[in-house]
C-alpha cells in the first residue's frame, strides 16, 4: 500500500459539542496519522475560496454561513489509503444515514451539520491541503 495524505475538517458543530479529542483519537485508532493541525475560525472570504466548487449550487451561501459560525479544527492526515479510510471513519454525508460506529452518527445531526469533512480524492486532497497548510513544513509537494 501506499502512503497518501488527506484534509479533514472538525466542523464548528462538532466542535462546539466538545467532541474535537473523541474525533482525534477515532483518526488516531483508525491508524491515520495526524501530520498537521490547526485550530481557526474560517473568515468568508476562506470559506467562499475553498467552497468555491459548490459557488453556484443552493446550499452554498448556508454553507458559508454555517463554516464561519464558530471555530473549526483542519488537519493534514496520512497513512495506508489515508483517503478512503478517512471517508470510511467519517461515513455518508447525511448523518442521519450514517451507520453506527462512524463519525458522523456520533457527533452529526443532519446534512449540513455532519461534524466533519473530507478530502473525496488524491487532486481535492492536495488542493484542500495547500488550502490551509501552503508553506507548512508537512513535506507536502
Amino acid at each position: 500500500m501506499a502512503i497518501e495524505r488527506t484534509f479533514a475538517i472538525v466542523k464548528p458543530d462538532a466542535v462546539a459539542k466538545n467532541a474535537v479529542g473523541a474525533i482525534i483519537a477515532a483518526i488516531e485508532h483508525a491508524g491515520l496519522r495526524i501530520v498537521g493541525l490547526r485550530y481557526l475560525r474560517m473568515s468568508q472570504a476562506q470559506a467562499e475560496g475553498f467552497y468555491a466548487v459548490h459557488r453556484q449550487r443552493p446550499f452554498f451561501r448556508d454553507l458559508v454561513t454555517f463554516m464561519t459560525s464558530g471555530p473549526a479544527v483542519v488537519m493534514a492526515l496520512e497513512g495506508d489509503n489515508a483517503i478512503l479510510r478517512w471517508r470510511e471513519l467519517m461515513g455518508p454525508t447525511d448523518a442521519t444515514k450514517a451507520p453506527a460506529g462512524t463519525i458522523r452518527a456520533s457527533f452529526g445531526t443532519n446534512i449540513e451539520r455532519n461534524a466533519v469533512h473530507g478530502s473525496d480524492g488524491p487532486d481535492t486532497a492536495r488542493f484542500e491541503l495547500g488550502w490551509f497548510f501552503a508553506g507548512a513544513d508537512l513535506g507536502l509537494p
